[in-house]
């Protein structure tokens, strides 16, 4: 009769302790309201820029007016000290630097100046890697500055969207934390009226930028491989025999959950408020990555008081994948997509907008 007392006593603190581990779960709707993020979120990813010139004026405009929750950034720094948004190390892809600066068309941003990256045409690559969505307009559109996107965020007044910033490659632009710190300061972004959310995948960088900005909401952006998770896997595509990238990406996995969860208290420990996982796309493609956004991972990643941000996703058909999966908002290149899966549909059409911006 003892024994089976003390079994029932103990079946009952397990039950209570489940209880209790259920009731501490953070609710992500309330994480979010915490940390001050709209809930879900729809992060403009480089602005618009399925329909413009990534990073430049009219993909930022356009996000902007269909009603994106966030414009977001990849932060650089010119040799002359100014912040701009620019994603890749070197601007082969999405300008004319080869015909521009021969010589130094394989050099990383933080080799020119200010004037000289202002004088490469950032859009004309975009007219010809998508004839169908090109327009005579991008042709000459120029990179922009921080100052520049910060003008684009506060210019219509029926809708302010905040900024996503992200300190890229921030080993090669030592203190670039506080210079961002002293901008968005100096331009009144730091005041709580604004929303501002920033991310990176260095977790050094996310501690600097803790110190600097203490009290504005953080993510760690994830990945597997050097310098972020340790695959279960080594090796490299390369060296894989495999001809579709996206299908090798999607095979690899964190060693165990340990270093998953491992990841995740990394990013709380240095002031993340939730994290950036990649995804893997039902259609594949250059912008499909690692399954980072399984039900485990967001469920873990909720139980330590974070949020998830998932990256990049453009069909209804990974919209869908990725919030059955439990994420909290999504990086798109195709905002008025996703406003329209949320049932936030834009008043205008893209092509209207754009018109009406002058594009």
């Amino acid at each position: 009769m003892l024994a089976n007392w003390s079994k029932t006593l103990c079946m009952g603190a397990l039950l209570i302790g489940a209880m209790g581990a259920n009731a501490q779960t953070p609710n992500p709707q309330a994480l979010a309201k915490q940390a001050g993020i709209p809930w879900p979120a729809v992060i403009a990813h480089r602005g618009a820029s399925f329909d413009a010139p990534e990073s430049t004026a009219p993909a930022y405009k356009l996000a902007r007016d269909l009603g994106a929750d966030y414009l977001e950034l990849d932060l650089q720094r010119t040799r002359d000290g100014v912040l701009i948004a620019v994603h890749d190390d070197t601007l082969l892809r999405t300008s004319d630097i080869a015909a521009r600066f021969p010589e130094r068309k394989d050099k990383p941003v933080s080799d020119f100046t200010l004037a000289e990256l202002e004088s490469l045409d950032a859009g004309t690559w975009f007219n010809q890697a998508h004839p169908e969505r090109a327009r005579k307009t991008y042709a000459g559109l120029q990179i922009l500055t921080l100052d520049e996107v910060l003008d684009i965020a506060e210019g219509n007044p029926a809708h302010k969207p905040g900024l996503y910033i992200e300190t890229k490659v921030p080993k090669q632009f030592p203190g670039i934390e506080q210079d961002l710190q002293r901008k968005l300061s100096e331009r009144g972004w730091l005041d709580g009226k604004h929303k501002v959310v920033l991310q990176t995948f260095e977790a050094d960088s996310l501690a600097l930028l803790d110190k600097v900005m203490p009290s504005v909401p953080k993510v760690l952006l994830l990945w597997v491989g050097e310098g972020s998770i340790e695959p279960k896997t080594k090796g490299t595509f390369a060296a894989s025999g495999e001809t579709d990238k996206a299908a090798w990406y999607a095979k690899q996995q964190p060693k165990d959950r340990a270093e998953f969860a491992r990841w995740l208290d990394i990013a709380k420990t240095r002031g993340a408020v939730g994290t950036g996982p990649s995804a893997a796309l039902t259609a594949g493609g250059d912008q499909s990555y690692m399954d980072l956004v399984q039900p485990w991972m967001n469920q873990l990643t909720h139980e330590k008081g974070l949020l998830v941000h998932v990256y990049t996703v453009d069909d209804a058909v990974d919209f869908k994948k990725v919030m059955d999966a439990g994420v909290d908002g999504i990086f798109t290149n195709r905002s008025a997509e996703l406003l329209k899966y949320y049932q936030r549909p834009a008043k205008q059409s893209i092509d209207a907008l754009l018109k009406a911006q002058g594009y």
